[in-house]
């Protein structure tokens, strides 16, 4: 073996591998970190005095749009205890706060029911909106509607049931639904 080794930190005479700290490294970043903390911990500490002072600044509410009382409640649906819980119908708000749960239920139902029996109009217009089934059924009847006949009623007949396939490579409806 030639005793003639490459500049290297391993000493091959020595039984264990030596252990080289840099610890001038180790100090230098030690240093820095406490530096950089304590510039940190400055330029925090200047902020929160900004901001401080800013809120003292501003004492009033800067909001261009002061709210209402129904503004600020919650979003629908809400608690039935909550304030402000209730159903909106055609005479005004019903308030239904502090009663019981089904009572929302119950009110709707009261609601649908009026609807269903006597129609609905739009308040503005005066435009029928719906009207009960067996009165639609006759204003139907009454308008004695002719059916269409021949090759154009039939084709429209059909026209539902086709769809485009592969086989007509997107251009025409040509299988029939089962």
């Amino acid at each position: 073996m030639s005793s003639k080794h490459e500049k290297s930190f391993v000493d091959f005479e020595q039984p264990y591998e030596q252990n080289l700290i840099g610890l001038k490294g180790i100090i230098y970043f030690g240093i820095g970190l406490f530096v950089l903390i304590v510039v940190t911990f400055a330029l925090m500490w200047a902020l929160y005095g900004v901001l401080e002072e800013d809120a003292k600044n501003k004492k009033a509410s800067t909001n261009p749009i002061p709210l209402t009382e129904k503004e600020r409640l919650p979003p629908e649906p809400r608690l039935q205890g909550a304030p402000g819980f209730g159903v909106d119908s055609q005479n005004g708000r019903v308030n239904l706060e502090l009663r019981a749960p089904q009572a929302e239920y119950w009110e709707l139902e009261k609601q649908w029911k009026v609807q269903w029996e006597e129609g609905q109009k739009d308040p503005k217009t005066g435009t029928v909106v719906t009207m009960p089934i067996d009165k639609a059924k006759e204003l139907v009847l009454e308008r004695n509607m002719k059916a269409k006949s021949g090759a154009e009623a039939e084709k429209a007949a059909k026209e539902p049931t086709m769809f485009i396939s592969d086989a007509s490579s997107g251009r025409m409806a040509s299988l029939r639904r089962r």
